[in-house]
């Protein structure tokens, strides 16, 4: 569904990403795993097109749309839920939802604004809120519904977890394996455990680099790897 092949990011004269290639097939999580400033927002970033790739390609259920400003990629298909959500604070939880809806996609499940209050049904006492007086794990449970209303081909989680309650991370969990039945999802995240413990494979990113990737079972078994790009 997403082949991201040999994708080179800069930040002005700084080369960020050195050719870095992943998949995401249907029906599967697939998480990218990395310390602080390995490259993992970047890469995210130069998928959707906020970063624009200087070459490689990003390929979306066989569409190349590396050169695409994210607002296309979107409408064709990508969601992006970045590590600060970016939901407008001075719009309610429903308005946060109307303005990112987008047509149905033909052979794909349907999501509209009601399945969302089904699917997040706390979001549903909530929908009059304005979106700054929510809480970190409310603001981040209505980017992720924000983005689904956008009616996806694949989704893309930034850091899904990063300064939430426990008991928060462990309902994201569970909502986001519930999701990958309608869509497959990749996600970046420095906590490991709670990546793999949903996640399907992986790659582990380091300086802009893919350094190695495989499943989790792989990953939870290699010490070496863990040790080597993951600790800190």
């Amino acid at each position: 569904m997403l082949q991201v092949s040999d994708l080179h990011v800069y930040y002005g004269d700084s080369h960020v990403l050195w050719g870095v290639s992943l998949e995401v097939r249907p029906g599967e999580i697939v998480c990218l795993l990395g310390r602080n400033g390995a490259g993992k927002s970047t890469t995210m970033r130069g998928i959707v097109g906020v970063s624009p790739p200087k070459s490689g390609k990003v390929r979306l259920n066989g569409e190349d749309l590396a050169g695409k400003s994210a607002y296309e990629n979107v409408r064709r298909g990508l969601a992006f839920v970045p590590e600060d959500r970016r939901i407008f604070p001075g719009l309610t939880v429903n308005e946060n939802l109307e303005v990112a809806v987008l047509p149905p996609r033909q052979g794909y499940p349907s999501w509209t604004i009601d399945r969302i209050y089904r699917t997040f049904p706390f979001l549903a006492g909530l929908k009059s809120r304005k979106g700054g007086n929510l809480s970190g794990g409310e603001q981040q449970m209505l980017a992720i519904a924000r983005a689904l209303v956008g009616n996806p081909l694949v989704l893309l989680l930034d850091e899904p977890c990063e300064g939430l309650a426990p008991v928060i991370v462990e309902e994201l969990a569970r909502i986001i394996v519930d999701l990958k039945a309608d869509m497959p999802i990749l996600l970046t995240e420095q906590n490991a455990q709670f990546a793999l413990a949903i996640s399907d494979r992986g790659y582990v990113i380091d300086k802009g680099v893919i350094r190695y990737q495989g499943s989790k079972a792989d990953l939870i078994s290699n010490t070496e790897v863990q040790s080597r790009y993951l600790t800190v």
